[in-house]
C-alpha cells in the first residue's frame, strides 16, 4: 500500500496523524518498501552513534519532521547498523542526508546544520 498523507490503522483503520517524528529504518527492505511507496518526499538522514556532528543535527531533523509533518518523512538509516545500505548509497562522510522523491534520489548534502538549511539544500 502506499503511504498516504492520511495513513490508516492496519489494524482498526482509523486515521492516522502524519509522521512528525524520524522514522528509524530498520532494514533495507524497509528503507526500500518506504522510499517507493512513500506518497510525499522522503527525507534520509545517515548517521551513526560514535559521530558527533550527527548526534548534534538529531534534534534539528526531529524539528524538521515535526514542521513538516504531512509534507516530507524524516528516516534515519545508521550506517553501522546497515552498512550494505550505507554502500549502496556511497555514503562517504556522515552526516548525509539524502531525499527521494517517487522513489528515487533527488538531491543530497552532507554536514551538520540547522533544519532550514537542510531543507534548502535538498530542496524541499
Amino acid at each position: 500500500g502506499r503511504l498516504a498523507l492520511s495513513a490508516r490503522c492496519g489494524r482498526c483503520k482509523a486515521a492516522l496523524p502524519p509522521l512528525n517524528a524520524p522514522v528509524v529504518v530498520g532494514s533495507a527492505a524497509e528503507l526500500d518498501a518506504l522510499v517507493k511507496d512513500a506518497a510525499i518526499p522522503v527525507l534520509v538522514d545517515f548517521w551513526a552513534a560514535w559521530c558527533g556532528p550527527c548526534r548534534s543535527v538529531a534534534p534539528e531533523l526531529e524539528r524538521l519532521a515535526r514542521e513538516r509533518a504531512g509534507s516530507v518523512v524524516v528516516a534515519k538509516v545508521d550506517t553501522e547498523a546497515l552498512p550494505d545500505v550505507a554502500e549502496r548509497f556511497r555514503i562517504r562522510g556522515i552526516p548525509t542526508f539524502i531525499l527521494f522523491r517517487g522513489g528515487r534520489e533527488s538531491a543530497r548534502t552532507s554536514g551538520a546544520m540547522p533544519a532550514d538549511r537542510i531543507a534548502a539544500a535538498v530542496g524541499l
